[in-house]
């Protein structure tokens, strides 16, 4: 199957995990603490089921790393090519019910995410991206493509955490740099906001999973920008243990140092 092909059933598997999250939503649904004291609801848990199903028939032979899957110690082997799901990122953001979290999946080809969509179901905003196919998104004012912009000569706006934000240690990194705006936003939808020319930076200098950031870098990437660490190489995946160092989100390769 072609990056086209799947990307377009990985845009409806997206859309059918969306709907089972959404019918949590609009209920008052309980909130669990996972072993790592994390929040975790049965929205997070159907739209798992949801992908995890789907995946299996589209693509037995890739294995699949899954948030919740991992939390109870189920990570398949893996080798170079593999898939990396986040049922539902943002869970602070479902439990307050600002909208801002995220259903995300990603493809991940020899340490690097090739294939990723994210979808904002209460927003009903959906980023989609492969190698060869660019980033679109999808709204409601349609289906467009998306690239990341050229800083404006006014300065560059930066987003951040809106639940996991660290205010000293983010000042202390803008230091010196031209910033017009800040901004929060919850889960994956940052690297989105950069992708989409809404935003120019997005520094995390926090721990974060390979699942809470490889759909999102697919689609950042495929709109032209880069997701490095602080030492300026790429962020790959694959790693051991599935951490992310901290790494800085940029549209423009120059602002990422």
């Amino acid at each position: 199957m072609n990056n086209k092909a799947l990307l377009e059933h990985i845009v409806n598997v997206a859309r059918e995990a969306g709907e089972a999250a959404m019918a949590v939503y609009r209920t008052d649904f309980p909130v669990r603490g996972k072993a790592d004291a994390s929040p975790v609801t049965e929205a997070d848990e159907r739209s798992e089921k949801v992908i995890l199903r789907r995946l299996a028939e589209l693509t037995p032979h890739i294995p699949v790393i899954s948030e919740e899957q991992a939390a109870k110690g189920r990570i398949p082997m893996f080798d170079t090519q593999f898939w990396l799901v986040d049922p539902l990122d943002g869970t602070q953001e479902f439990i307050q019910r600002n909208g801002e979290f995220t259903i995300n999946i990603a493809l991940v080809t020899a340490g690097r995410p090739t294939l990723g969509v994210v979808l904002a179901p209460a927003l009903e905003r959906l980023f989609a991206a492969a190698e060869g196919q660019g980033a679109r998104v999808e709204d409601a004012s349609g289906q467009r493509p998306i690239t990341c912009r050229g800083v404006p000569t006014q300065g560059m706006t930066v987003v951040a955490s809106r639940s996991h934000g660290d205010a000293r240690s983010l000042h202390a990194f803008l230091a010196g740099r031209k910033v017009a705006a800040q901004t929060s936003a919850g889960s994956s939808l940052k690297f989105c906001l950069v992708a989409a020319g809404e935003a120019d930076l997005y520094p995390r200098l926090g721990r974060t999973m390979e699942w809470d950031t490889a759909a999102g870098h697919a689609v950042l990437r495929a709109a032209g920008g880069q997701v490095t660490t602080l030492e300026g190489k790429d962020l790959r995946y694959g790693k051991p243990g599935l951490f992310n160092p901290h790494f800085v989100a940029s549209g423009l390769a120059s602002e990422a140092q």
